[in-house]
């Protein structure tokens, strides 16, 4: 049996790019595609799940049912933001997102992409490296 992949970021560099090694991999079996736009991919293991607040997934919980791993992909720029807002949508979203998976597919990998040049001692200078 094959595993199944929950996937956000698809319309980005590089959840897309994600995405094409998903559907390329002959032991993934599925890949659900969750954001608020469409990725546009017409695939048999392709799946889409369209919301608009990955704060606001309790409408959804049953269709993220059964995933063995979560690949999220999803970010922004930093560029012209606040740091309040900026880690809203990066840090808080995804957090959120993590517990609404985990609650749905217990046991589910918890994959966190993260953007070139990031620091993890979270010391940078720039919001996006720290």
């Amino acid at each position: 049996m094959g595993k199944k992949i929950i996937l956000t970021g698809a319309t980005g560099y590089v959840g897309e790019g994600v995405l094409l090694e998903c559907l390329a991999h002959p032991q993934i079996e599925a890949v659900l595609v969750v954001g608020r736009k469409s990725c546009g991919m017409e695939h048999p293991k392709v799946k889409e799940l369209l919301v608009k607040d990955f704060f606001s997934l309790d409408t959804v919980k049953d269709q993220l049912r059964g995933y063995d791993a979560c690949c999220f992909c999803a970010g922004i720029s930093s560029v012209g933001m606040n740091e309040a807002d900026y880690t809203r949508i990066t840090y808080d979203a995804t957090i959120a997102f993590a517990k609404a998976v985990l609650a749905a597919s217990p046991g589910i990998q918890f994959n966190y992409v993260s953007g070139a040049a990031t620091d993890g001692s979270e010391q940078g200078r720039i919001m996006w490296r720290g």
